[in-house]
């Protein structure tokens, strides 16, 4: 699909936006870039009080912006459930700041909605999760407006797919996506 086709699309209503952070943006990215229905994915940085900060600036822990990943979606091809889904069950919602070896409030785990809808439902589904014992510890995922998204530096966006023998990627990004891919084996962009 064309950018201009795209911006026809969201201009006529049909497509959706979500914005998440769960860790390390190149993990979420490489994930979501995955999944059918989703157009684009961009990785960069939210809810902090840096305006335009830098990579270095958020990974100094000072910015208070968290990497995350904006997504613009089909919902007749995958609901925002189904993104949310998605989302709860690729990162660890119950660790405070941090996501495996990666710690600072710059890996949180946060749900940025857009809208009231995407907040009930982000809220209903933590509920539920805490509830179900998904978890064997409390969900501590934050739930908050979008503030700006502010879009990470050039050779942040599609990193996994552009770097997949760097280390981190290796090591980290590749085993994540597998267990994506088969989990969500039914979702996976043909």
């Amino acid at each position: 699909m064309t950018t201009s086709e795209m911006e026809a699309l969201a201009a006529a209503g049909k497509l959706d936006t979500a914005t998440f952070g769960g860790g390390c943006f190149w993990c979420t990215e490489a994930i979501y870039q995955r999944l059918e229905g989703v157009y684009t994915v961009v990785s960069g940085y939210a809810g902090g009080k840096t305006a335009n900060p830098s990579y270095e600036e958020v990974c100094s822990g000072t910015s208070g912006h968290a990497e995350c990943i904006q997504i613009t979606f089909d919902p007749t091809k995958v609901s925002y459930d189904e993104v949310l889904k998605v989302f709860w069950k690729t990162h660890d919602p119950t660790t405070l700041n941090r996501q495996g070896n990666d710690v600072g409030t710059q890996y949180r785990s946060v749900v940025f909605f857009h809208n009231d809808k995407q907040k009930q439902t982000a809220e209903k589904y933590k509920v539920e999760l805490n509830k179900s014992g998904a978890y064997d510890k409390p969900i501590v995922t934050e739930i908050t407006a979008l503030p700006t998204f502010y879009p990470a530096e050039k050779y942040h966006q599609n990193y996994f797919n552009t770097n997949p023998s760097q280390g981190y990627c290796a090591f980290v990004v590749r085993p994540k996506v597998e267990k994506f891919e088969a989990v969500f084996k039914d979702k996976l962009k043909k």
